[in-house]
């Protein structure tokens, strides 16, 4: 009887195949076999840092159906970029498959900037030779009696220009004279600044007289004179100007001109200068 039961509680393969059969493989030789492999489960610290990686900005995330698939926001940036890159040179490439399209275009920009002006030649080459000896000698003779702080080559250049365009030698000094005059910081003869057609000059000459001033805003007045002429001038307190003395040579820059009763006279405000042309400088003492 005992043995009867034993019978029972014996389970071939074949059955327990047939009760799980997630269990069993196939050999290569065909005998079936029992796959024992374990199961591997993630365990809680590990899948919190897969949240934590997947949405880090440099982890690998796919949040929306426009982003692409299995890459970092670095790595989609660069493959997008290089897309762009592709069809601007693509684009590019058929557009300089148009005949002549660029040389047209850098002809046009080329035409509205004014770069293809041709570059403006010396005047000066232009003349013949007795015309430069000319030019050349009375623009020596302006940068004597005008000091303006040009240089005999530029005013020599500046004569030719002139008579380039038509005048005579004669009428090219003449005019180029008053506009040197009217040159901010141009000495200017003092006989001829009533007529120089700007509001401040600039004057060198002589103190040649004081007188004691009428009224407590002004610093200084007197008489200043060259070789041309003498014109009075006046020194304002408010200016803070340097007091001058008789018989000192004394440069005023930018001197406003005044008008009273017809005749012109010079002021020296905030805005003027005076210097000592013949004072030496402390290093060539």
């Amino acid at each position: 009887m005992s043995s009867n039961n034993a019978s029972r509680k014996v389970v071939t393969v074949a059955e327990q195949a047939f009760e799980h059969p997630e269990e069993q493989t196939n050999a290569e030789d065909g005998v079936e076999v029992v796959d024992d492999t374990p199961t591997f489960e993630a365990t809680v610290e590990q899948e919190t840092q897969a949240k934590v990686d997947a949405n880090h900005p440099d982890g690998i995330a796919d949040t929306s159906a426009e982003r692409i698939h299995g890459v970092t926001l670095e790595q989609e940036e660069r493959i997008l970029g290089r897309e762009a890159e592709l069809e601007h040179i693509s684009a590019r490439a058929d557009l300089g498959r148009q005949d002549g399209r660029e040389e047209r275009t850098r002809d046009v920009v080329t035409e509205q900037c004014g770069r293809d002006e041709p570059a403006r030649t010396d005047p000066r080459e232009q003349l013949s030779r007795d015309e430069l000896a000319e030019v050349n000698r009375e623009a020596m003779r302006i940068q004597d009696e005008v000091d303006c702080g040009w240089t005999s080559a530029a005013i020599a250049r500046q004569l030719a220009e002139k008579v380039r365009a038509g005048q005579d030698v004669t009428s090219a000094v003449l005019e180029l004279v008053e506009e040197l005059k009217a040159v901010p910081g141009a000495v200017v003869p003092i006989a001829e600044v009533p007529e120089v057609p700007v509001g401040e000059v600039t004057v060198q000459g002589t103190v040649q007289t004081l007188w004691k001033p009428s009224s407590s805003a002004i610093q200084q007045v007197g008489l200043i004179a060259d070789d041309s002429g003498k014109i009075k001038f006046t020194c304002w307190e408010k200016s803070g100007q340097t007091v001058v003395r008789e018989g000192q040579t004394v440069r005023f820059r930018a001197a406003a001109k005044n008008w009273y009763e017809g005749r012109c006279s010079i002021a020296l405000t905030g805005w003027s200068d005076i210097h000592f042309p013949e004072r030496g400088r402390w290093w060539e003492a």
